[in-house]
């Protein structure tokens, strides 16, 4: 494991032990050792699925039985994907009182499936089929089917109740994480490079509002040296349950509720 440095690590520690309000904001990289693939890079989503015919909102209104190609794809890998050490780390974090919530980027669940209670879906989530004709909604695994395209009871076709190129943030949602980002003293930024509007915000509200910002990437992003205050460089699975391991050496233990 690369963490930049044994004074970065302890820094960190010290950073999150002593406020002890700490909110996190992750992206695909977390949750790429659970089997999901990120959207970007060689091995990517994007690299099989041109986002531009396959991930907004015009093309799924258009073709949406085309669009269900990229979209079963992922409700597949979603559905099978387990949470790894670093989303179990972030729960244990959660339960010792350093971590109050998560805003998460993804759409698989796998926060909650972990343990994590304040977990702030920036991007809906695969577990709800909705449709855009008549807004009824239903769990996925009852309306769809590997190699079949779901249907809505008014005889539409039924999107995920993820957010598609061309659709806002949620409101509720981005209320939420913005008033995270505004208050909280740390801010952990984990497998994302926070490119992605409005997303990319959220570092900025935290870091102009007072917080420091600690990013864990294995490589430097654009947060790197311009909002990043700690690098943790190495995977997230690693890192997080060191820095877990670290923190309860430094007395930071379950808090009661």
């Amino acid at each position: 494991m690369r963490t930049g440095g044994s004074d970065s690590i302890r820094k960190a520690v010290s950073l999150l032990a002593g406020r002890r309000n700490a909110v996190a904001l992750t992206g695909a990289g977390i949750s790429v050792e659970s089997g999901i693939p990120s959207f970007r890079g060689a091995q990517g989503m994007w690299a099989k699925y041109d986002p531009a015919e396959y991930a907004t909102l015009h093309a799924f209104v258009l073709s949406p039985r085309k669009v269900w190609e990229m979209l079963s794809e992922m409700v597949s890998v979603c559905g099978f994907a387990a949470p790894n050490a670093a989303h179990q780390a972030m729960a244990a974090l959660e339960k010792m009182g350093v971590l109050r919530a998560v805003i998460t980027q993804n759409v698989d669940g796998l926060h909650q499936a972990a343990g994590s209670r304040r977990v702030i879906e920036y991007h809906g989530n695969m577990e709800t089929l909705v449709c855009i004709s008549c807004w009824k909604r239903y769990p996925t695994r009852k309306r769809w089917t590997p190699g079949t395209v779901p249907l809505c009871d008014c005889g539409e076709i039924l999107k995920p109740d993820v957010v598609l190129f061309g659709e806002p943030i949620p409101w509720l949602a981005q209320e939420q994480a913005e008033e995270e980002a505004r208050t909280c003293g740390v801010l952990v930024v984990i497998g994302t490079s926070a490119q992605v509007s409005p997303a990319c915000d959220i570092p900025r509200i935290a870091k102009e509002s007072g917080a420091v910002v600690i990013e864990i990437n294995p490589e430097e992003t654009t947060l790197t040296g311009r909002v990043t205050d700690v690098h943790l460089t190495g995977r997230a699975s690693e890192v997080l349950p060191c820095l877990v391991e670290l923190l309860r050496e430094h007395g930071s233990g379950p808090q009661k509720h």
